[in-house]
């Protein structure tokens, strides 16, 4: 390793050690943390997890201890302190902590991404590079000191409330403006860009979250974002790593697992609630998903809870 190379690791390894100690005062144990700035959560976990699965609205996600899997279709993505990981489109996945002990927890910062203020930017920046055919929604990128920065100078201000209101926009700003120029930048640029393609896309997906219980049409669905059957297709599949109605099928076996554990409805119920018309075939897609019949894994989760 060379001298610039040395000095660089030592200033994100000084970064890192100031979040770690600004986050561990706020987040005390285990559990995900609301702050002072909109955007901004802490997570804590003291030891590994099983997979929990959800629905990942588009956020930045920087591990500053631990590490994480998180799967998306039939896809693995692993990250630890050296990577960021950044969800730029609305994706069901599942995530579980692989590397966590109470004495060095895992530590995870989530910043939430407002699609209007990605756009803002754009159109003020202009492009940031060529478009890409194949594009996941999902992506894992190497970390750097700028953004490490920026990302710390932005956690410092939960100590002085009385700068965040103007200053925490000037920051959310920055780190934007640096995922955008980053190296996947234009991953982000993409989903951004009004009437391209990924944006198009971006319409039916917003569409199938707010009406997964629904028939999926996909003729519908394609004019409704202005595309060929195929292009939807193709399009979609390079986003999300799944055809339309795979990604429906993750939303409402998702949202029937909520609705049992959370709100107590038996397996017809929620079966019939997230727009299936046949339990047995319920039944067999849950299986396949969770990896036992309903009323097995949600009395598992119950007596877990």
């Amino acid at each position: 390793m060379d001298t610039n190379d040395s000095a660089a690791r030592h200033l994100l390894d000084a970064y890192r050690a100031e979040l770690v100690e600004l986050v561990l005062r706020r987040a005390t144990e285990a559990g995900s943390y609301e702050t002072a700035i909109a955007p901004l959560h802490f997570i804590r976990c003291d030891a590994p997890t099983d997979p929990i699965h959800g629905v990942h609205q588009p956020a930045l996600c920087l591990l500053l201890q631990g590490r994480k899997e998180v799967r998306l279709w039939d896809e693995q993505y692993f990250y630890d302190p050296l990577h960021y990981l950044v969800v730029s489109v609305t994706l069901p996945v599942s995530g579980r902590v692989i590397e966590a002990s109470p004495e060095e927890p895992y530590l995870c910062i989530r910043l939430d991404i407002d699609p209007a203020e990605i756009a803002q930017l754009v159109s003020e920046s202009g492009p940031v590079g060529l478009a890409g055919e194949s594009s996941r929604g999902l992506f894992l990128d190497h970390i750097d000191a700028p953004l490490l920065d920026t990302m710390l100078r932005l956690v410092r201000l939960l100590d002085t409330p009385r700068d965040i209101g103007m200053l925490a926009p000037l920051a959310l700003r920055e780190l934007y403006y640096r995922l955008l120029h980053g190296r996947q930048g234009q991953r982000l640029y993409e989903i951004a860009v009004a009437d391209s393609q990924t944006h198009r896309v971006t319409r039916a997906i917003d569409w199938l979250n707010r009406h997964y219980a629904r028939p999926l049409r996909i003729e519908e669905l394609a004019r409704l974002a202005n595309l060929s059957t195929s292009t939807l297709h193709h399009r979609f599949k390079a986003i999300t790593a799944m055809s339309p109605l795979q990604y429906q099928k993750q939303l409402r076996l998702q949202e029937a697992r909520r609705l049992m554990i959370s709100e107590g409805l038996d397996v017809s119920s929620a079966c019939y609630r997230v727009g299936y018309e046949s339990p047995s075939q319920f039944s067999r897609e849950y299986s396949r998903q969770f990896g036992s019949a309903p009323s097995k894994d949600v009395g598992r989760l119950r007596r877990s809870a």
